[in-house]
Formats: structure tokens, C-alpha cells, sequence
């Protein structure tokens, strides 16, 4: 046998097993590092909720001042005396004394009236505290909307954080998880 057929071979052999275990090992380490996938678009998602204060003010009341005489009964004597006795300046003989009682129940009725009306406008005014409970609507981040794009395909996912311009993929999935930093 050609010693120089054999050597060739070997080396050949060699050669191609060499050049075949570097594209594997290139292969394995080129899965192995991360890649990863462009972020199109993140939107936060947000919801709604609520939150209490009291809201208070205050608010001048008006009152109706306490009666003391409920059933008018100065207004009305003094009015029937006065009516009375303009009555009687009216007439003479028996029309006299006519005119004294209808001036008199006249009188009565109208100072009846009189009292009703300033009792009725007596009244007194007070500043009461007024509180009532609102609501103020608030908005809180419960996570984000990202649109990527990877190997040319778009797709969405859920985030529990923003995830700036670009998502890390590891052996082919999306990597979501917010990295962990070191504290010291």
C-alpha cells in the first residue's frame, strides 16, 4: 500500500473531524448565548380604583326662633283693645257701641295676624360643619402590553415589567422575568 495514500487519508480523516466537532461546538454555543427579540410597541395596562377622603364645608342654617305664645293671644288682646277703641271714636249712641265690638273683633283678628307674621320671621342663624364622603378615582400599572417581533414573526405578551427596547430569548422562549440584580 502508498504510505503517501495512508498518511492522505489520515489526515483527511483528521482534518474532517476537526472541521465537523468546530461547527458543532459553533452550533451548540451559538444556541447557548442569548438572543433577542425587538420590542414593536408596550402599552401599560392599568385599573381603576378608588380611593376615600371627607370632603367637608361649612353651611349656614336658618332657624326658626322658639314661640313663646303659640296661640297669639298678646297680639290679639292688643289688637282688640286698640281696634276697640278707634270703634268707638266712629257713631253715636248704639252705632257707637256696634262700631266698638266690630272695631274690637276687627282689631283682634288683625293683631292675631300681626304676631303670626313676626313670629313667623323670627328666626335665628347658625354655621353647621357639613361632611360627606368621595371617591377619587386612581390609576395604578398592573403590568404591560409588549408587542415583539422574533425570526421575523410578531407576537404579544404579557409583562410584569417594562422591557425597553429588546426581550431576552434563551434556548427559543422569551425570557419575562424581570433580571434579578445584585445587591451588595
Amino acid at each position: 500500500m502508498n504510505t503517501n495514500l495512508l498518511i492522505g487519508g489520515i489526515f483527511g480523516a483528521v482534518a474532517v473531524t476537526a472541521a465537523g466537532s468546530y461547527a458543532g461546538y459553533n452550533s451548540y454555543v451559538e444556541t447557548k448565548k442569548p438572543t433577542f427579540a425587538e420590542v414593536v410597541e408596550s402599552k401599560a395596562v392599568t385599573e381603576t380604583y378608588y380611593t376615600n377622603r371627607e370632603e367637608c364645608y361649612d353651611e349656614v342654617v336658618q332657624h326658626q326662633a322658639e314661640v313663646k305664645d303659640q296661640n297669639k293671644v298678646a297680639g290679639t288682646i292688643i289688637g282688640a283693645v286698640i281696634g276697640g277703641v278707634i270703634g268707638k271714636q266712629v257713631g253715636g249712641g248704639n252705632g257707637k257701641k256696634l262700631a266698638t265690638v266690630a272695631g274690637a273683633a276687627a282689631g283682634g283678628y288683625a293683631g292675631n295676624k300681626v304676631q303670626g307674621n313676626m313670629q313667623q320671621k323670627d328666626v335665628y342663624t347658625t354655621t353647621e360643619r357639613r361632611c360627606n364622603t368621595v371617591q377619587d378615582p386612581q390609576q395604578r400599572v398592573t403590568g404591560y402590553s409588549v408587542t415583539y417581533t422574533l425570526n421575523g414573526e410578531t407576537g404579544t405578551v404579557m409583562m410584569d415589567h417594562e422591557p425597553g427596547n429588546t426581550i431576552p430569548v434563551q434556548d427559543g422562549q422569551l425570557v419575562l422575568n424581570k433580571p434579578q440584580t445584585q445587591e451588595l
